[in-house]
């Protein structure tokens, strides 16, 4: 019987790794093909990895809770089937290699200096909760930088990650340098001098611990995967950007009504209902190709500017968690192929259907609160994004129309837009104007438009 080696595959450029959530079959069951062996996680998506062949698996090469790269041997199976690829090595007990693999710094001359050092930057690694490459550790520790200092600095890897150009672009900041930053490694530092006994005296101030109060009826309820991963990824941005949000209201009448005017022969035409999300994205792109700044993200000191125009749109997943897949190019689209793709990310979002890839990219973020009956909000930023904006519910309000016979009151259907912004790059002027031009946007709709 020959062996087959099973690789985690490819689930979309931007995704260099998963996590093994649970092994389905076990070593010696029969499988066949197409029969689900695992289940996998990225960063926000889950998903099964079918097998390619029919035979009996032999071993697995990942635990459960294991990270895994993309391409590497994650399970044995032996087939009766031809197969193509390599033959499973000697030594199948081995790490799958890398295709670009960092060095360690115990490879490194000299490293043998480094090793008190290692042992308890790793344990604050472990501590800081943000995952670290071995490269970018490495690098770190020979330059002296804390992962506490690490956290603070914002990454341009997936969901935020920290790459090592991040790191070498940050060192070279902070030394003032404008080149490349040579990485050497220096001897260890001189044996500490005597301290006064007046200074050894001195009581050391201990940071009190953070306890929490139990009674008996408390229910603990440990987060789940996505729910740690959604906490550090709101912590990680209040921490990098500094937040601010502009309020704009609009009368949105004219739209209202012309949804309810053409909502039926849309359905019947389309197969298709049109909600207000499509609507809203289409004025999000509209004002963005007026205002292409807040289409940007940030590394270190460099502004990058988005030539695409991606729209994140949350939805709420029926666990009580929160997913952000995107609409790409969603400039290109017109008012049918953007409800088309939100009903189908919104459907496949609740029943875990999303690829990796549709959740990764966004270059911009859209929130509906109303949907909850919610009139405004403050979102979070989603990183590396600089702008999100939350959508409150529309509500029937008194209000004052001008007319050509003077001013009456009315009433109309209106409603709240909140945009938050990162503050270091988008001022006030750019981030009320941007929202402002939104909801002209809506208030201007076209009651006679043609869908």
């Amino acid at each position: 019987m020959a062996q087959y080696e099973l690789l985690l595959p490819k689930m979309g450029e931007s995704v260099a790794e998963a996590t093994v959530i649970k092994w389905l079959k076990q070593p010696g069951d029969l499988i066949q093909l197409d029969d689900i062996l695992l289940e996998i996680a990225t960063d926000k998506v889950d998903s099964d990895v079918p097998s390619p062949v029919t035979g009996k698996l032999v071993k697995h090469l990942f635990a459960a809770d294991e990270v895994v790269q993309v391409g590497a041997v994650i399970a044995i199976i032996e087939t009766d089937e031809p197969i193509a690829e390599t033959p499973v090595s000697q030594n199948s007990d081995a790490e799958p290699l890398l295709e670009d693999p960092e060095p360690n710094v115990a490879s490194i001359p000299g490293s043998e200096l480094l090793n008190p050092v290692v042992v308890s930057q790793e344990s604050n690694a472990e501590a800081s909760g943000r995952f670290y490459s071995p490269l970018v550790k490495s690098i770190a520790i020979q330059e002296g930088i804390s992962f506490t200092e690490l956290d603070t600095l914002q990454g341009s890897g997936a969901e935020g990650r920290l790459t090592k150009d991040d790191l070498l672009a940050y060192i070279s900041s902070k030394n003032g340098m404008n080149g490349a930053v040579e990485i050497t490694i220096t001897p260890p530092p001189p044996e500490p001098q005597p301290i006064p006994s007046a200074v050894q005296s001195a009581p050391v101030q201990q940071p009190l611990p953070v306890t929490a109060s139990l009674s008996g009826t408390d229910e603990i309820i440990e987060m789940d995967r996505m729910g740690k991963l959604i906490a550090d990824h709101m912590v990680m941005s209040k921490h990098t950007s500094a937040h601010v949000t502009s309020f704009v209201e609009a009368d949105v009448t004219n739209l209202v009504l012309w949804r309810e005017k053409v909502k039926k022969n849309f359905e019947k035409r389309e197969n298709e209902k049109i909600t207000f999300t499509p609507i809203f994205i289409e004025a999000v792109t509209k004002a963005i190709k007026d205002f292409p700044m807040i289409n940007i993200s940030v590394n270190g000191t460099q502004i990058i500017k988005k030539k695409d125009i991606n729209i994140g749109m949350a939805a709420a997943l029926p666990n009580g968690n929160l997913i952000v897949p995107v609409i790409k190019n969603a400039d290109q689209l017109n008012l049918v192929g953007l409800t088309k793709a939100v009903n189908d990310l919104a459907a496949r979002s609740r029943a875990s259907k999303l690829k990796p890839d549709e959740t990764q990219n966004g270059t911009f973020t859209l929130t509906n609160i109303g949907s909850f009956g919610n009139v405004m909000g403050t979102p979070i930023i989603n990183q590396p994004q600089v702008a999100i904006l939350a959508i409150g519910t529309i509500k029937k309000k008194p209000a004052v129309i001008e007319t050509e016979y003077g001013d009456v009151i009315a009433i109309r259907h209106m409603m709240f837009l909140s945009l938050s912004y990162d503050h270091r790059v988008v001022n006030g002027a750019l981030g009320g104007t941007f929202v402002k031009r939104v909801g002209d946007y809506l208030e201007n709709w076209d009651i006679n438009r043609e869908i």
